[in-house]
């Protein structure tokens, strides 16, 4: 990574359902458990490249700057 850059991985499942409270804007913010056991919250709007038809699921890599600014969301892996 440049820099001072890193980089949290998650895993996520969001169903349809639970998604459309992000989607409406109701719910703006995600907060999820890190695989290093870091709490981690982000902009819901940064999910939604990655909504399907059963919501938001996979494992992700959330990158950002020594300042905590958001680089980047990718998405590396999927859930069983």
């Amino acid at each position: 990574m440049a820099g001072n850059a890193q980089q949290v991985r998650f895993a996520i499942r969001i169903s349809a359902e639970d998604y459309i409270y992000y989607y409406k804007g109701q719910a703006t913010q995600v907060i999820v458990n890190a695989h290093d056991g870091r709490r981690v919250q982000f902009p819901a709007s940064c999910l939604q490249p990655f909504v399907l038809h059963d919501g938001v699921n996979g494992v992700f890599s959330l990158r950002f700057d020594a300042d905590n600014k958001l680089i980047g969301l990718d998405k590396i892996g999927e859930l069983p």
